[in-house]
């Protein structure tokens, strides 16, 4: 074999998440936004007709629901042997899921507000990497290829989810900033555009503009998906949850099979 197929080989064998590119990013979002309307589907809309969640649990029985699915996701992730792009968005979208719920929980079950949550998940998204950077020496995504640094990969995923969506209530929330989903998704974009322009025009480290830009596409997703399904008196289009939900599935399954997906390449 070939010194190519040999490094093929490796690659296949090794790396475990996919390369960073624009359908990357295009599938976040879509991502992102069906962990909005699928968490809603499911603790307002399916469980928001229940006594548990009229008494309070509804966001609590949520979390739980969406936790199992969590961590059955990362599981099969963690034991495939190679990149597979359809349970890695599975993942990721299980991820998205439990973000929403466990935000909604923190900022209205717990009773701490949108900015005590948001100062709560930041902390333990920081706490997350720092103990991830310590302990392997680097967060780069081009790392990922052990079953520990999966694991911190996906702890790290999961509180960024988390926190974007508590980002996204509270910037568009008339209890938070009050901007609206419109302006909110407004200022997100434009923070993604700029971290955009600083990849290729500045020598900030690109493992800090990924995680940055991984970050902020989670509370653009959950305003966006709050503008489809919430009330129009509150600003939103009211669109079924379900649909919604399934339309966003059936783009995000099209953007899997229709494009090509490579493993992200580990750089010497």
């Amino acid at each position: 074999m070939d010194e190519h197929g040999m490094n093929s080989v490796k690659q296949d064998i090794f790396s475990k998440v996919p390369e960073v590119t624009l359908i990357f990013w295009i599938i976040k979002i879509l991502a992102t936004t069906l962990g909005e309307t699928g968490g809603d589907a499911v603790t307002m809309s399916w469980l928001g007709e229940t006594t548990a969640a009229a008494n309070g649990y509804g966001y609590l029985i949520g979390t739980g629901i969406f936790a199992v699915i969590f961590l059955v996701a990362v599981a099969v992730q963690i034991a495939a042997k190679k990149f597979h792009p359809v349970i890695y968005w599975i993942t990721i979208i299980a991820t998205t899921t439990v973000g929403t719920t466990l935000a909604d929980y923190a900022d209205r079950s717990l009773g701490i507000g949108y900015a005590g949550g948001s100062t709560l998940l930041f902390t333990l998204l920081m706490l997350s990497l720092f103990v991830w950077k310590r302990a392997l020496g680097t967060v780069a995504v081009d790392s990922v290829s052990s079953p520990k640094s999966e694991m911190f990969y996906w702890v790290t995923i999961m509180f960024s989810q988390t926190l974007g969506t508590a980002l996204g209530d509270w910037t568009s929330d008339e209890v938070g900033l009050g901007l609206g989903y419109s302006g909110s998704a407004l200022v997100f974009g434009v923070m993604l555009a700029l971290i955009a322009v600083a990849y290729y025009r500045t020598k900030i480290s690109h493992t800090v503009l990924f995680w940055a830009a991984f970050i902020l596409t989670r509370p653009l997703g959950a305003v966006v998906g709050d503008f489809l399904d919430k009330p129009i008196a509150k600003g939103g289009l009211e669109l079924s949850r379900y649909s919604a939900s399934a339309t966003l599935v059936a783009l995000i399954v099209f953007c899997i099979f229709f494009f090509s997906h490579k493993p992200a390449v580990k750089q010497h």
